[in-house]
């Protein structure tokens, strides 16, 4: 009669799976209060980011948007389980995999935490904590299993209760250190209350804009704000450490803290940000007023040396962006921002400071959790997405959207109002114009004037007949050129650079 497997197969992978998941929460509960980047899914999923190939980074933010981290960590922890239930399936001929396999995933997530530019003495610990736990629910769970009978109350074996209570206890007890390290590691605020200085020539209120249901705001709210980052935790700087550096072809490297940056005079801007990931149409940009510290007056302090052309900033979790020099000094005001619509930075958006560069896309201008800037040349270092290909410099093209009415949107015969936003940073937006089914170009309404780094808000009237109809829009830019002109490569969507959408009419 043939040996049955299936009880001690199933008993080995479920104990698999429970000893990786009590293990990965146990380095995520550790890791919240040594290092939360250490986590042992963070960490690995931060050493993908960094090992996946440009094209398939540039699919996931155009395709996944802000959920490209969660996704990212969910695959990891799926793939970490899978491999929970082969490890737990090897231990069944070869009991030494009961603590081989847990040790394996540790070097890996280990290796990982220490791989990380910004990673501190105890950045291997978490991954630690998960082999030992790991392990250690993995050998008790299969303690005695049987490897060719079909008999959970084979002598030594777990007793078939017991397995399931020990299972229940392990997940259940897994699932609150995950919970509470999940808390505690994206619920840590800076512990110093934050009082921004005013500067001396504050700006006007900007001017109410257009009043058309669908427009986005003109101000972004900062709950609203995009983020694109690589950083899969967000870096929780405490005020009373945190410094910034100057240094590198310079005649005085200085450094300074919190409290002497805002001692120096601030300033304000309305300024447009916005990624260079962003499809046409898409939702990666917004507008914003900044407050901050010009960076052109610290660079003079330092004194920059002949033959510098680049300033690499650095963030305090090693993430790099190579700036042109003369974005920097020009006056265009580049900032180290450290406010946004009046209050201080979000946590998500740099806080306590960061880079900001009108006119500049912000992977090569807007290091957020800025703690370093290094004057140098392109010639000798390379930033972070330059090492991946992108351009080294960034400069912002002209653009346009149309936010209302929606793709596919079906709508009624009769006016109705199309509305959108126009940038041309560092340029300023001189008209915008829409035309319906390939026709001729149609002014358009423009709404306030920010300034030549801000996007402005426009309206057509159309008068809507039945059938489907295609509208699309363009920016004319104060030097004359319009936004399909200066595109000399597509969109990232492979498109000319013109937004349009498709309707029907009654």
């Amino acid at each position: 009669m043939p040996t049955h497997t299936s009880r001690p197969k199933t008993r080995a992978i479920v104990a698999g799976v429970t000893a990786v998941f009590t293990g990965l929460a146990a380095g995520q509960l550790v890791a919240s209060f040594v290092a939360p980047e250490a986590a042992p899914a963070v960490a690995v999923g931060s050493r993908l980011i960094d090992l996946t190939p440009t094209p398939v980074k540039e699919w996931a933010v155009a395709t996944l948007g802000t959920w490209d981290k969660p996704v990212l960590i969910g695959g990891v922890v799926i793939v970490t389980l899978a491999m929970g239930a082969l490890i737990g399936l090897l231990s069944l001929r070869r009991p030494a995999w009961r603590w081989a396999g847990p040790a394996s995933l540790t070097v890996i997530a280990a290796a990982a935490a220490a791989a990380a530019p910004a990673a501190g003495m105890f950045a291997v610990v978490p991954a630690l904590a998960t082999g030992v736990v790991g392990g250690g629910v993995l050998h008790w769970l299969l303690r005695g299993t049987p490897q060719r009978v079909d008999d959970d109350r084979a002598p030594h074996a777990l007793p078939r209760r017991a397995f399931i209570t020990g299972t229940a206890v392990a997940s259940v007890s897994g699932a609150v250190a995950l919970i509470a390290g999940q808390y505690r590691a994206t619920t840590q605020q800076p512990p110093r209350a934050v009082t921004l200085p005013r500067p001396a020539d504050p700006l006007a209120p900007l001017p109410s804009g257009p009043d058309v249901p669908g427009l986005a705001p003109w101000v972004t709210p900062n709950k609203d704000f995009y983020r694109v980052d690589t950083s899969l935790i967000v870096p929780s700087v405490d005020v009373g450490d945190w410094r910034l550096s100057i240094d590198g072809m310079v005649d005085t490297p200085f450094s300074l803290g919190w409290d002497q940056l805002l001692a120096l005079p601030v300033f304000e801007r309305d300024i447009t940000l916005n990624c260079v990931s962003n499809e046409v149409g898409g939702p990666y940009i917004g507008g914003a007023r900044w407050l901050g510290v010009r960076v052109s007056d610290l660079l003079a302090k330092a004194g920059v040396q002949p033959g510098a052309d680049m300033v690499l900033s650095r963030s305090t979790d090693g993430y790099t962006a190579s700036t042109p020099l003369q974005a920097l000094t020009d006056d265009r005001d580049s900032m180290i921002a450290i406010g946004m619509n009046g209050q201080p930075l979000p946590p998500e958006h740099g806080f306590p400071a960061r880079l900001l560069t009108p006119g500049l896309y912000g992977y090569v201008g807007a290091t957020k959790w800025l703690t370093q800037l290094t004057v140098t040349t392109y010639a000798k270092d390379v930033a972070y997405w330059t090492q991946r290909g992108w351009a080294p410099r960034g400069p912002v093209k002209p653009s346009s959207r149309i936010d209302t009415p929606r793709g596919l949107a079906n709508l009624q015969p009769g006016k109705v109002m199309v509305a959108g936003e126009a940038w041309a940073q560092n340029i300023g937006v001189a008209k915008v114009q829409v035309r319906v089914d390939g026709g001729g170009w149609q002014p358009t309404d423009i709404g306030p004037d920010g300034g030549i780094d801000y996007w402005r808000q426009w309206t057509y009237a159309w008068q809507a007949t039945s059938g489907q109809h295609t509208l699309e829009c363009r920016v004319i830019d104060d030097k004359g050129s319009n936004q399909s002109e200066v595109r000399a490569a597509p969109f990232p969507d492979g498109s000319s650079g013109l937004h349009s959408v498709v309707v029907t009419v009654g």
